[in-house]
């Protein structure tokens, strides 16, 4: 019924007159929308004799991958070596790069996108050698129903879009183009977020992704350096206590005056009045 209903409205749009149809062309455009929409998305195909079409095709499944490594190596520079060559070998490429030093220990952190069909064999070429992992976890996302979906209201949302520029071919007034151009924009940023997704997903799919985090312990040995690093941070902290305390007394300047005059004053008060007792005392 619904299919009857938006060609009845699409007809009667194309052949009416050059007279002012607001109403009527309002519900139809809005019939129009919601029809389409629930034929592409709601109805399913119709069956097909299965000579024809042979056995059913599964979905491809897309499926993201990520790995987390985290090791701990006597060598740095030969690991990050041997990192390196097993990317290449992959086909793969680094993505970021970070290294550094926590307190005991010196790091290096890598992340890592490879193709997917390479993902365990850089997996088990920068596995090979460690001992003992801190954190090795590897996660699967299916995400085969979110591209299917979405590249169904992709289709849904381009027919559409069609849809729509026949519309705009059959206008008779300004108002009706205006119209119709506005959900036209509408539907066109509806299909390019949907494409963006798209696009991510299947990046996330060919690419996968791991991070690589290892790191050599270091101990501080030796009581002279640490005592001669004590002993210069002593000296440094005395200068900058100095400076401060200098600063300190240029922004109170005011203060120091109105305290030396305070003083200066007080003792002025103290000798006369001293002198005047003395006075007062002599026979």
């Amino acid at each position: 019924m619904k299919v009857f209903s938006w060609v009845f409205m699409t007809l009667f749009l194309a052949c009416s007159s050059g007279n002012d149809n607001k109403g009527v062309y309002a519900v139809a455009e809005e019939s129009m929308v919601n029809d389409m929409e629930d034929i592409a998305l709601n109805t399913p195909p119709p069956p097909v004799p299965q000579e024809e079409t042979g056995p059913r095709q599964e979905v491809e499944q897309k499926i993201i991958k990520t790995g987390n490594l985290r090791f701990e190596t006597p060598d740095l520079a030969a690991t990050q070596k041997k990192i390196m060559e097993a990317v290449d070998s992959s086909r793969g490429y680094l993505q970021d790069d970070q290294s550094g030093k926590n307190y005991g220990q010196i790091y290096h952190r890598m992340q890592v996108r490879v193709p997917t069909a390479n993902f365990q064999q850089l997996l088990d070429a920068v596995s090979r050698g460690v001992e003992y992992f801190d954190e090795k976890t590897i996660s699967r996302q299916d995400v085969t129903e979110e591209f299917v979906d979405i590249t169904a209201r992709l289709k849904a949302k381009r027919e559409l879009e069609n849809r729509y520029l026949s519309l705009l071919k059959q206008a008779k007034n300004v108002k009706e183009i205006l119209e119709i151009e506005a959900e036209l924009s509408k539907i066109r940023e509806e299909i390019e977020a949907r494409e963006g997704r798209l696009k991510y997903l299947q990046s996330q799919v060919s690419y996968s992704t791991l991070h690589i985090y290892f790191y050599k312990n270091v101990a501080e040995t030796g009581a002279t350096v640490s005592y001669g690093s004590k002993l210069g941070n002593a000296f440094k902290g005395g200068w900058n206590g100095l400076s401060t305390f200098i600063l300190g007394l240029v922004y109170l300047w005011p203060f120091i005056i109105l305290l030396i005059l305070a003083i200066f004053l007080l003792r002025t008060w103290r000798k006369r009045h001293k002198a005047k007792a003395t006075k007062n005392n002599t026979p």
